[in-house]
């Protein structure tokens, strides 16, 4: 997800015990200007396998993408034909390209014949109601040589309104051979398990829901590989990871950058721990200017003010 699952978001939900991790889309426009910003979204985030997904609307751009991201290491590169972003749409990539299934197709080879590591594909449901044509691009995506087809339970004309149709998932399983992985409104473990019921799919993917909570992801992994639930984090725990991604952030893109960036997550994991805290402490959180006081801000909120050691919480 673009401007979420930064390195050190990435690095953070691999440890706790997520299977694989993508990176923030890369764009044919930021390869070729090579900018901080892509360079950041190839950068490795740790251990665990290295997905970089990339996006593009037109065959040349999707092939340099591709290359670009096999050269940074990935271990396999996964096509965006989902994101329903008007300024990725209005260039006609991301869920545009649903409209235009011979076009997809023609960047799924370009794709294909560039790199010589695997590549998956993820889409939406279709372009609206009216045209559910997931299941047609999967089948020319497997015919072109994906390893693995995930599907977002929406519309792009949907956006992220009401509720991801997971049934509808199942259609695409039906239509091809390779991997199905259901994405949309996967919240926890129960969700997760009801999800693979209903659209029969391979695996589940996280998106939004990790936000604030990257350790979601490993808690999901854990439950439907041994049917049992994690504890939840401690309020040290949550603090110490809350730091460990502001730290990542920081040391990344420099003080000022990192710590803008940095202010959505940490407001989520404030709202996420779902208890009351002083409000005036959350807003210092999110405005401050200084990556020691917001260190400080996390302490108080999560800790009442009590430091706790580097790595003693994790």
């Amino acid at each position: 997800m673009a401007g979420v699952t930064d390195p050190a978001m990435r690095r953070i939900a691999f440890r706790l015990g997520a299977s694989a991790t993508v990176s923030e889309m890369v764009t044919a426009a930021g390869v070729a200007r090579g900018d901080r910003e892509t360079s950041m979204r190839l950068a490795r985030a740790g251990e665990g396998p290295r997905v970089i997904q990339i996006a593009a609307r037109a065959p040349e751009e999707i092939a340099a993408a591709a290359r670009c991201a096999e050269a940074a290491g990935a271990d396999w590169v996964d096509i965006n034909m989902g994101c329903p972003c008007k300024r990725v749409t209005g260039g006609l990539a991301g869920a545009a390209l649903m409209r235009d299934l011979d076009q997809a197709a023609r960047l799924i080879s370009a794709a294909r014949e560039a790199i010589c590591v695997p590549f998956t594909v993820k889409m939406r449901l279709g372009w609206d109601d009216a045209s559910r044509n997931a299941a047609e691009l999967a089948r020319r995506a497997e015919a072109e040589g994906a390893a693995m087809i995930t599907v977002h339970g929406r519309t792009r004309q949907q956006f992220y309104s009401g509720r991801a149709d997971w049934r509808a998932i199942a259609v695409v399983k039906e239509a091809v051979r390779i991997p199905v992985i259901a994405n949309g409104d996967c919240a926890g473990e129960e969700d997760a398990a009801a999800m693979l019921e209903s659209s029969r799919a391979d695996g589940v993917m996280i998106g939004r829901g990790a936000i604030g909570q990257p350790w979601i992801v490993g808690d999901i992994a854990h439950f439907l590989r041994t049917g049992k639930k994690r504890a939840p984090p401690t309020p040290a725990q949550r603090a110490a990871i809350a730091r460990e991604h502001l730290s990542g952030l920081v040391a990344s893109m420099g003080a000022s950058a990192g710590l803008r960036h940095a202010r959505k997550h940490l407001a989520a994991y404030v709202d996420r721990w779902g208890r009351p805290t002083a409000a005036d402490a959350r807003r210092a959180l999110v405005t401050t200017e200084s990556p020691d006081e917001a260190v400080r801000l996390i302490e108080l909120i999560f800790l009442g003010g009590a430091p706790v050691e580097q790595g003693k919480a994790a």
